[in-house]
């Protein structure tokens, strides 16, 4: 899960390097389809019991692929991934406690705030450089619980992790190009052309972190794998300052790292 969220944060750094947002998520479906199609010779159908589950996640996949496309287009990969990432795990408490009633002990409350804390030291920086920046990130954090929810609860009804996973990649990348074309038109093609590269190792790498979460969720606690999996925020830090050039300041970094804390209290107390 460690590696998972490391390749999670690299195929993140990928999309938000192409120039073209739509053209990024098309090829990331495209490089997804490409292994889930390959892996379908290999795997078992998942069970009928898991198919609305697997339907609503590719739904809710594309809804996040083009939030994601947003949130990098408007601000610093540094600020957008920790923010994205962070808020669906506050999100995900927060429905747990209003609408299903779940009650936390103090740790997983206090995880909660340093989540919360953290979060707001990196909206509001990047609010002045930009409003639509925290926005569409926070939706983005919203997609990401969703469809999180949606693959804990379907791949446990499907027999077969692997299978679910082959599935979900071979259905997501069609409709994700599909939504592409249909917001970005003939000039899609043009922008494929030029960044076809960058885009589909983008979709390979995230095909293999998700998929490994994919299969790790059919065998551990929830909590534990979306926790580990989280650490790839510090992983972001690196990346904005080393390959995008931006100016990681001490207290995005201090923000950053109280999101990981939170997130590791709160999932795994």
């Amino acid at each position: 899960m460690l590696a998972a969220g490391a390749l999670h944060a690299a195929w993140n750094a990928l999309a938000k390097a192409t120039s073209d947002p739509y053209a990024g998520f098309a090829l990331i479906g495209a490089g997804q389809a490409v292994i889930g199609l390959v892996c379908l010779g290999f795997v078992t159908a998942p069970a009928p019991a898991s198919w609305p589950w697997l339907g609503a996640s590719i739904i809710v996949h594309v809804v996040y692929l083009s939030l994601l496309a947003a949130s990098y287009r408007v601000g610093d990969f540094s600020q957008m991934y920790p923010l994205a990432r962070g808020s669906a795990v506050l999100f995900s408490g927060s429905v747990a406690i209003a609408v299903i009633g779940e009650r936390f002990g103090g740790s997983q409350l206090l995880g909660l705030a340093a989540i919360t804390a953290g979060l707001l030291a990196l909206a509001v920086p990047a609010a002045r450089s930009g409003p639509r920046g925290p926005w569409t990130a926070l939706a983005t954090g919203v997609s990401i619980a969703a469809y999180t929810i949606l693959d804990g609860v379907g791949v446990r009804l499907s027999g077969d992790p692997l299978g679910y996973a082959a599935w979900l990649f071979a259905g997501l990348g069609p409709v994700a190009i599909g939504w592409a074309l249909l917001l970005r038109g003939r000039g899609l093609l043009d922008a494929v052309a030029v960044q076809w590269r960058t885009g589909m190792g983008a979709g390979v790498i995230s095909t293999l972190s998700y998929g490994a979460v994919i299969v790790v969720q059919s065998m551990a606690p929830l909590a534990a794998v979306a926790a580990l999996r989280e650490t790839g925020v510090v992983v972001s830090l690196v990346i904005g300052a080393v390959v995008f050039r931006e100016r990681v300041t001490p207290g995005r970094v201090a923000a950053a790292c109280a999101v990981v804390a939170g997130v590791m209290v709160f999932q795994l107390a």
